[in-house]
């Protein structure tokens, strides 16, 4: 039982953690995680990369993933696969590393975001 309790009380802080930490970045929203092994946060996506997605041929938030990907190696799943309403965009991502890897992981996500809105404001 003090080992379950160990393991929730981890994913907890986790869960929080990742919160406060993708709501602390302009242009991002993560409401709290509660039950799921996952955040779902929404990022608020420029137009003129929307546009480019489109081009692209992509959703506007696989357009996003796939430029974290390429650029940090931070794998996330666009949210569009998961029923979010038009003209908004999420990714989905873990909770699931340790705390200290959380903070480096969002860290890395940071500096890749506000590149991203510079670029394509």
């Amino acid at each position: 039982m003090e080992e379950k309790k160990k393991i929730f009380d981890s994913l907890e802080q986790r869960a929080k953690l990742i919160t406060m930490l993708f709501n602390s970045i302009e242009g991002i929203s993560c409401r709290p995680i509660t039950g799921a092994l996952y955040a779902l946060p929404r990022v608020f996506i420029p137009e003129r990369a929307v546009d480019e997605a489109a081009k692209c041929g992509m959703s506007p938030d696989a357009f996003y993933c796939f430029q974290l990907l390429e650029d940090t190696g931070i794998c996330v799943v666009p949210g569009s696969g998961f029923g979010q309403r038009p003209g908004t965009y999420h990714f989905r991502i873990t909770i699931l590393p340790q705390l200290d890897v959380i903070e480096e992981l969002v860290a890395r996500f940071r500096v890749f975001h506000m590149k991203f809105l510079k670029h394509w404001k």
